[in-house]
């Protein structure tokens, strides 16, 4: 790795190391928390459809279509706090690696490519998903439930730009199953955070403890096998 994107030098104890007690980790925690009570407040409308063996019936089925329409229809406003708040995350994670040290490349770098995991299953399958739903793409007139699976639409269409579009049924399950995915993407993110915590936690304990153990020798013996070696030398 470039020394221009990690400083080696820099260690937990470093006046400039931002760790886990950093407000930028509460810019990527935040967030992170955030889309999972959304998601956890989407989780009985995506229970029946993965969890469940039962036969899932046609009004439940509307039940959810017009539930995912009115959330896509919402006022201009919600979709500019959620991007908001993907952007807070996203200036957590630089702040965090910029000059980084060699934890926060561990711990950071792997949570923001889980962060970019869970944008892009975001984009790609839910976000589309909302959109079919709310163009109504199983009630139009083209639209053919027995060859849904197997042939697309026209490349001309604005609704999809010739991708296949899936059943309703089979549509549904696939973003409850990206709400799930996402899910363990930001619990996953979580985890890291947490990692990064315990190991700077552990990094002081075992400097406090060599700390005492050179206040301790330093009437006599020597404090650590290198000071030993150091001396042998003069």
């Amino acid at each position: 790795m470039p020394d221009k994107w990690v400083d080696w030098n820099k260690t937990t104890r470093s006046k400039d190391y931002r760790g886990s007690a950093s407000f930028a980790t509460f810019m990527i925690i935040g967030p992170t928390c955030f889309f999972l009570g959304i998601l956890f407040a989407m989780f009985p409308y995506d229970f029946p459809l993965l969890w469940t063996k039962d036969p899932i019936s046609a009004a439940y089925l509307d039940q959810l279509e017009t539930h995912l329409k009115f959330i896509h229809q919402s006022p201009p406003l919600i979709a500019r706090v959620l991007s908001i708040m993907v952007g807070v995350g996203f200036l957590g994670f630089f702040i965090k690696l910029f000059r980084a040290s060699e934890s926060n490349m561990l711990f950071d770098g792997a949570s923001l490519v889980l962060y970019l995991i869970g944008v892009g299953v975001y984009v790609a399958n839910i976000v589309k998903g909302l959109r079919l739903v709310s163009a109504g793409a199983w009630t139009r007139d083209d639209f053919d439930p027995a060859t849904a699976a197997s042939i697309g639409r026209a490349g001309s269409d604005p609704l999809t730009g010739g991708e296949v579009i899936l059943g309703r049924e089979d549509s549904l399950k696939v973003m409850a199953a990206s709400n799930t995915i996402l899910a363990l993407v930001l619990v996953g993110v979580l985890v890291l955070q947490a990692g990064q915590w315990y190991a700077e936690r552990k990094d002081n304990e075992e400097y406090e403890k060599f700390e005492k153990m050179e206040k301790s020798g330093a009437g006599g013996a020597p404090s650590s096998p290198t000071s030993e070696k150091t001396k042998k030398k003069q």
